[in-house]
């Protein structure tokens, strides 16, 4: 396959060094599709070819490409601490029914620096009971940081789960001074 879908919609990828590691970036035409956490060659690959299967064509690693420009650029200010709000378009096209219905609400609802709570999300959304489908939702994320499932919180005051792991998530919560920064 090459890098044009059946519908005509490009798909590329690079993976870009962050304070959390290397994340894999990938965009079609619509906009910024995925970002994935601990980018090593094994895990890069299972996602692209993850990625590859449900767009219908095979992402093409272009780091140059005018697709990824501005998510590196976001993403590079928001770990710099000079972005709080991406402005990036974004291809929701892997997310579906009630998971893009609470990741949008989400990412437009949940502002740097604040947390909510699962089971708020799922109010919020007009699904009270709905606290675990949100933590699934969230483990489901195409687009981490993005759409900042990070922010989504125990409503105990434990910090929930996380695709990229406990300690990324509290890197990205002292990063936005919702946690203290770590010490050492």
């Amino acid at each position: 396959m090459n890098a044009m879908a059946q519908d005509g919609r490009a798909a590329v990828w690079a993976v870009v060094d962050s304070d959390i590691g290397p994340l894999l970036l990938a965009a079609t035409d619509e906009g910024l599709v995925t970002v994935g956490f601990h980018a090593t060659d094994t895990v890069r690959d299972k996602a692209l070819d993850r990625l590859g299967s449900r767009l219908g064509t095979e992402p093409v690693h272009t780091p140059d490409s005018p697709l990824l420009t501005e998510p590196m650029r976001e993403l590079g200010e928001y770990f710099a601490g000079e972005r709080h709000d991406f402005g990036l378009p974004l291809d929701w096209s892997l997310v579906t029914g009630f998971n893009r219905q609470v990741l949008r609400e989400l990412a437009s609802g949940v502002p740097y620096g604040a947390v909510v709570g699962y089971g708020d999300l799922a109010r919020r959304v007009g699904s009270p009971g709905a606290a675990q489908a949100v933590g699934l939702a969230m483990g489901a994320n195409p687009l981490p940081i993005v759409v900042p499932c990070h922010r989504v919180v125990e409503s105990d005051g434990g910090i929930g789960g996380f695709g990229g792991g406990l300690e990324t998530k509290r890197h990205l919560l002292a990063l936005e001074g919702v946690l203290p920064q770590p010490l050492f």
